[in-house]
Order: structure tokens, then C-alpha cells, then sequence
């Protein structure tokens, strides 16, 4: 991985970075918030018969981490073409 110039790798980690924890943040509030926190606010609704709290706690917070590593492999292919850095 080689960069223009020292700015331009800082920006790119700068970003890198910025993605990681945003993302980071929604996983945590998802399982921990959604799973944990939330969950007698959540269990009031059902779907398919089972309450929604219950749902987060088994099932939500896996779906959504599988979904966050899609998101973040998307962003960072674009994040290396923007900076010139991709392997193609």
C-alpha cells in the first residue's frame, strides 16, 4: 500500500477509523442496547410470537454484526479506490 504522501495516509486511516467506530457504535447499541438495556421496551411488540427484545438479544445483534462486515468491506473498497490504494 503505498500513498501519496504522508497527509494522504492520515487522511485515509483518519476515515478508516471514523468508520470503524461508527460502526462499532451501532453494533454495541444493537446488542448490548437492543439486547440488553431496551429489552423490556422491546418485548411489548412480537413478531411471529416472539418478543422483539428476545429476538435482539438471540438473533438481532448476529444478523447485524453479519450485516456490519458487508457495510465495512463496501466502504473500505471504496475508501481504497478513493485514495488510490485498491489491489486492482
Amino acid at each position: 500500500m503505498a500513498f501519496q504522501s504522508k497527509e494522504h495516509a492520515k487522511a485515509y486511516w483518519e476515515r478508516n477509523v471514523k468508520l470503524m467506530i461508527s460502526l462499532l457504535i451501532v453494533w454495541f447499541v444493537v446488542s448490548f442496547g437492543f439486547g440488553i438495556l431496551f429489552v423490556d421496551a422491546l418485548n411489548t411488540i412480537q413478531i411471529a410470537g416472539y418478543k422483539l427484545g428476545f429476538w435482539f438479544a438471540q438473533q438481532g445483534s448476529i444478523y447485524t454484526f453479519l450485516g456490519i462486515i458487508f457495510v465495512y468491506a463496501k466502504q473500505m473498497r471504496k475508501l481504497d479506490r478513493e485514495f488510490g490504494v485498491d489491489d486492482e
